[in-house]
C-alpha cells in the first residue's frame, strides 16, 4: 500500500492538472498584460508636450511623469499620465499573478501536444528560475507604475531594472524550454534574445544614443509580446485539456447508458418461471 501511495504521489507530481481553473486564471493573468500597447497609444494621444510624442525619441517613463515641465533634458507632459501608471501596475499584476499560479512544472509540460512523463531535474530548475524572475519582473512594472520617474525616488529606477533584467532572462530560458515543443517557442526565445541584446547595449551606452525612445523599447515590448505569447500557449493547453475530459465524460456517460440498455433487455428477456399450481384436492 505504501509502495502504491508512493507511485500515485510521484505520478500526480509529474502530471499536473492542466485543465485546473488555477492555471486557466494564470494565464489570463500573462495575457493581461497585453492591454499595455492600448494604453501607451492612448497616453501618446493625450500627449501635451511642445513637440509631438515619438516612439522613436521618447523615453516610455515620461508617458507617466505627473508634472509638466523639463525632466533630463526633455519636455515631459503628459495629462493621461495616470492611465500610463495604471497600465503599468496592471501590467506587473499579471506577471505576478501569472508567475505564482503557473507552477514550475507545467511550464515545463504546457507546450507539449501531451503529457509526457516528468521533466528533467535540469528543465524543473530552469522552469523555476523563469517564475522567480517573472514574478520580478512583475512586481518591478508595479513600482514604475507606482512612483513615477519625476517623484525623486530611486525605486523607480530600481523597478525598471528588475522589469527589463528579470523578463529579459525569464523569456530566453521559458524559449529554451519551448521552442522545440510550439512554434511560439521560437517567438519567446527571439523576444528574449532581443530584449537581452538592447538591455546590454542600454547598460553600455547608459541610453545615449541617437533614438533612445527606440532602444528602450527593444528592450520592453519583447518582453509584453513574449508574456503574452507564454500565456497564450498555456491558455491554449488549459482549453484543449478541458475539451478532451468534456469529451472523455460524454462517452463514458454513453457507454454507461449503453451498459444500462444492455442490463435492461437482458432482464426483459427472461422468462419468469411458473409457479407450481396448488392441489385443490
Amino acid at each position: 500500500m505504501a509502495a502504491a501511495a508512493t507511485a500515485l504521489s510521484n505520478h500526480a507530481v509529474q502530471f499536473p492538472d492542466v485543465a485546473s481553473t488555477r492555471f486557466y486564471v494564470g494565464a489570463l493573468a500573462k495575457l493581461s498584460v497585453l492591454q499595455y500597447f492600448v494604453a501607451e497609444t492612448a497616453v501618446i494621444g493625450a500627449w501635451a508636450g511642445r513637440g509631438p510624442y515619438s516612439r522613436r525619441d521618447g523615453l516610455i517613463s515620461d508617458l507617466g511623469a505627473v508634472a509638466c515641465g523639463g525632466f533630463d533634458g526633455r519636455d515631459v507632459c503628459s495629462p493621461a499620465h495616470l492611465l500610463m501608471n495604471a497600465s503599468f501596475v496592471v501590467q506587473g499584476l499579471g506577471m505576478a499573478v501569472g508567475a505564482l499560479l503557473l507552477g514550475s512544472v507545467l511550464l515545463c509540460t504546457a507546450a507539449r501536444p501531451r503529457l509526457t512523463p516528468g521533466p528533467a531535474r535540469r528543465a524543473r530548475g530552469a522552469a523555476a528560475a523563469v517564475r522567480s524572475l517573472t514574478f520580478a519582473a512583475g512586481a518591478g512594472t508595479v513600482l514604475v507604475g507606482l512612483v513615477p520617474e519625476d517623484a525623486g525616488s530611486v525605486w523607480h529606477l530600481v523597478g525598471a531594472v528588475a522589469y527589463f533584467a528579470g523578463g529579459a532572462v525569464a523569456l530566453l530560458l521559458l524559449g529554451s524550454l519551448w521552442f522545440r515543443q510550439t512554434p511560439l517557442g521560437w517567438l519567446i526565445l527571439a523576444c528574449g534574445v532581443v530584449s537581452f541584446g538592447a538591455l546590454v547595449t542600454g547598460a553600455v551606452t547608459g541610453l545615449h544614443v541617437p533614438e533612445p525612445g527606440t532602444l528602450e523599447r527593444l528592450m520592453g515590448y519583447p518582453i509584453t509580446i513574449g508574456v503574452g505569447a507564454a500565456g497564450l500557449v498555456v491558455a491554449q493547453r488549459v482549453r484543449q485539456e478541458r475539451a478532451a475530459r468534456r469529451v472523455h465524460l460524454v462517452q463514458e456517460a454513453q457507454k454507461a447508458g449503453h451498459r444500462s440498455s444492455a442490463a435492461g433487455s437482458s432482464k426483459a428477456g427472461k422468462v419468469p418461471a411458473r409457479e407450481p399450481e396448488a392441489d385443490h384436492r
